[in-house]
């Protein structure tokens, strides 16, 4: 199974941890991971790349980190994005995919 935990204080989201396989497929032909990789994907170049904030972002196998470090206001609308695409794909696919979010103070 997929775990994505979306990293937030009280009022924004900060990041994400995505770790697991989703074992829906064999590798190369599983939708569902696919689907999670593309999007964390995007969302990490988007923060990094497109938007350049400072962030930790790391990516191994089975397993992908994003950090903002800093003020994250200009990542919401992505990190919204991403969030509803995972909770969507984790109403289709329950046995595959779970989504939590972790709150830090």
């Amino acid at each position: 199974m997929i775990t994505i935990t979306f990293l937030a204080t009280a009022q924004k989201l900060t990041g994400f941890q995505i770790s697991g396989h989703s074992g829906y497929a064999e590798a190369g032909s599983d939708i569902v991971c696919a689907s999670v990789s593309s999007c964390a994907y995007l969302v990490a170049n988007t923060v990094t790349d497109v938007l350049g904030l400072p962030a930790w972002a790391a990516a191994s196998d089975g397993s992908m980190l994003l950090e903002i470090h800093g003020d994250p206001t200009a990542a919401q609308p992505i990190l919204k994005g991403f969030l509803l695409h995972a909770q969507a794909l984790e109403e289709q696919y329950p046995s595959y995919l779970q989504c939590n979010t972790q709150i830090k103070e």
